[in-house]
């Protein structure tokens, strides 16, 4: 494999197992960089990595939940004992439901979702943030959604209001952390033809699968975001299927 931009740093991949987490974490070590896998599911991380190791690439299962602190905790002090400091972050798990509309949702699950989206990125930054400090710099990408742009009708409150929150989040570690080199992206996809699709009341078909984004289209911006010269911070990026309103 070509080193490329990642140039061997090390970068932490949350939702990795699947989707457009996997996808961004195979497009980063293609071009470079060593990449920690994290997910809820062991086997999909697992699987993961061991397709980024089948392309040439280096990859580190660090299966943990990012609603469960102290598993994100033992899976940082891994990566970094193994490789050292997290120079990079992708944020891409993310959670919904079936049930979306104020008649039939259920708090518990609202909380749950909040969790995953929003409180758990929170974790995974904070936790990577000491070393970015101490580097002098650091890129953090956080995979939120077109829901957060836009209001999206059937997305839910709690997936909207979670994702959106995210934007102002980003937009604090950018007025903080920026002196510290460190930037941050709130990436905003529209619909993408991945497993979340099954957590919709009305499950798209293939027809309508076919004109939405693919995950690949996502780990693209986000390499594009990764890529970018250490002067240059991309604040938010949406990117849409064609046609998508």
């Amino acid at each position: 494999m070509t080193r490329g931009a990642g140039g061997g740093r090390v970068l932490w991949v949350t939702g990795g197992g699947s989707g457009m987490g996997r996808a961004a974490a195979l497009s980063a070590a293609a071009s470079g960089w060593k990449v920690a896998i994290s997910g809820r599911r062991p086997g999909a991380v697992t699987a993961a990595a061991d397709d980024v190791r089948q392309h040439g690439g280096d990859a580190l299962e660090v299966p943990a939940d990012v609603r469960d602190g102290r598993a994100l905790s033992e899976a940082h002090e891994r990566i970094t004992a193994v490789w050292g400091p997290v120079a990079g972050l992708v944020v891409s798990a993310g959670l919904n439901a079936p049930r979306r509309s104020w008649s039939d949702q259920s708090v518990d699950e609202f909380a749950d979702i909040v969790d995953t989206n929003l409180t758990g990125v929170a974790r995974v930054v904070d936790l990577v943030l000491p070393g970015m400090r101490s580097a002098g710099g650091g890129d953090i990408v956080v995979i939120s959604s077109r829901s957060a742009w836009r209001f999206s009708p059937g997305a839910g409150a709690a997936y909207m209001s979670s994702k959106a929150a995210l934007g102002m989040l980003v937009a604090s570690l950018n007025d903080e952390e920026g002196a510290n080199g460190i930037k941050a992206c709130h990436l905003c996809p529209g619909d993408v033809d991945s497993d979340f699709l099954a957590l919709r009341p009305n499950v798209p078909d293939a027809e309508q699968r076919v004109e939405m984004l693919n995950p690949a289209d996502v780990a693209r911006s986000v390499q594009f975001v990764l890529d970018s010269p250490r002067h240059v911070r991309i604040d938010e990026l949406v990117i849409s299927p064609v046609g998508q309103r």
